[in-house]
């Protein structure tokens, strides 16, 4: 039984990474491989075998979102795309949708050569029985430390060392835990958003600086500055091209 599970957890992992890291290979390899891959885990004659991998693959699904968020791109994407919308002061302009689509596309892009490696070293190796499934774990999991890595300051990963207590050589990525570098690659991504939205912000506050000034001198001191000030700045947005500015900053970031 035990033998069975851990097969099926092989089987749902490899379908979890082609289904949603590699639409590209799937069409490539095409879906009734995988079709027939996932049949062949729900319909076991077995109802508690069903039972267990069905719930493999609802857990997998379910922390998906979590792993998207915490270990890439998308934590610093997302916020600097909300810090560009609050310096401009257009509130619900681009739509909370837009924005999140927008991040998930560039989160896929910056991550592509991840996932890529992962898949040439670790997946594509699995599927022709060249290497094992702990083989598989490890090396999609040395792939997404190193990404993490090289995103993360040293100090903060010395905070969770010295934290944890636990005697890590913080210069070699693949000794240190998951459980130490995701949170420290956290909290780099912020700090690294939030310089950026700090600098976003600037250009704008000019601005309002600048129409505030002006209306006080005139005496219209019951007139809100920021509507006036509202198209100004999207005229200076537009003009510069802040979104392809915005964008390419961001992918450049991570390279």
């Amino acid at each position: 039984m035990k033998k069975k599970i851990a097969m099926g957890l092989a089987a749902v992992n490899i379908c979890f990474w082609k289904l949603f890291l590699f639409p590209v290979t799937v069409s490539a390899i095409g879906t009734k491989d995988i079709t027939s891959t996932v049949n062949n885990l729900l319909n076991n004659n077995s109802s508690s075998t069903t039972t267990i991998n069905t719930f493999i693959l609802l857990t997998l699904l379910s922390i998906t979102p979590i792993l998207l968020v915490m270990m890439t791109s998308f934590t610093r994407i997302i916020m600097v795309l909300s810090f560009a919308r609050s310096a401009l002061g257009t509130q619900q302009n681009p739509p909370n949708q837009v924005l999140l689509g927008l991040a998930l596309f560039l989160t896929f892009f910056t991550m592509r050569p991840v996932y890529t490696d992962i898949y040439q070293n670790a997946i594509k190796p699995y599927n022709q029985n060249e290497i094992t499934q702990q083989q598989v774990f490890d090396r999609s999991e040395n792939r997404i430390k190193e990404f993490m890595y090289g995103q993360t300051r040293k100090k903060d990963i010395q905070l969770f060392v010295d934290v944890s207590k636990e005697k890590v050589n913080v210069r070699k990525y693949k000794k240190i835990p998951l459980t130490i570098i995701t949170p420290a690659f956290v909290i780099s991504e912020l700090r690294t958003a939030f310089s950026i939205g700090f600098l976003l912000f600037i250009p704008f506050l000019i601005i309002d600086m600048v129409v505030s000034s002006i209306l006080m001198s005139m005496g219209m001191v019951m007139l809100s500055p920021v509507m006036i000030s509202l198209p100004f700045k999207i005229l200076l947005f537009v003009l510069v091209d802040g979104w392809y500015l915005l964008v390419e900053s961001l992918i450049r970031s991570f390279y």
